[in-house]
């Protein structure tokens, strides 16, 4: 089992309101470049869509709920076919994207004894707590070229170090995806 992070990121390192959704001043960074950066499967999921386990924050699973289930494009049918668990203390009804479900009990538990891949698009407080038990073995990042100078970063300032390898970059349009893996401890 390996626990994979997706996210969009700005140069400056800022993950907070790439789509806009948010309504903060900044927000809808990422999709100000153009379709070709954010269409399809720009994280070269794949096969660990269609095997693992996404999980999401409330937050997220909720915005992605009300777009994934209405879109009929291949990947889409790849997201909307995938396990989901959600951390939500609040949360009760999943019914809105099919194959969810509330993790019952502790989120680093949950991710503990799983024994898919987990993949975390978004959802930076579970992201957190995973860096926090030191449980992330990938980063895919999606950087584009656009400095905000404010908003939540992936990785906040008083963090542990972390030394990682470069396994990926790839051009996809106007942003750069890259992998970043765990170096041999």
């Amino acid at each position: 089992m390996s626990v994979i992070v997706i996210q969009f990121i700005t140069l400056d390192g800022i993950v907070s309101d790439p789509d806009g959704t948010a309504g903060t001043a900044t927000g809808g960074w990422a999709f100000r470049h153009g379709p070709e950066a954010v269409a399809g499967d720009k994280f070269q999921l794949g096969r660990t869509l269609d095997n693992g386990v996404m999980l999401l924050g409330r937050a997220t699973w909720q915005l992605f709920s009300q777009i994934w289930p209405g879109r009929d494009d291949p990947f889409a049918a790849r997201m909307n076919a995938a396990s989901k668990l959600v951390a939500s203390r609040t949360l009760t009804d999943t019914s809105a994207w099919a194959n969810s479900e509330v993790i019952d009990g502790d989120l680093v538990d949950a991710v503990k004894r799983e024994d898919r891949d987990v993949i975390v698009p978004g959802s930076l407080s579970v992201v957190r707590a995973l860096m926090a038990e030191d449980l992330i073995g990938e980063y895919r990042l999606l950087t584009f070229p656009t400095i905000l100078g404010t908003g939540d970063r992936l990785f906040p300032d008083g963090r542990p170090p972390a030394y990682l390898e470069c396994l990926t970059v790839e051009q996809a349009g106007s942003a750069v995806l890259t992998a970043y893996g765990r170096t041999a401890r």
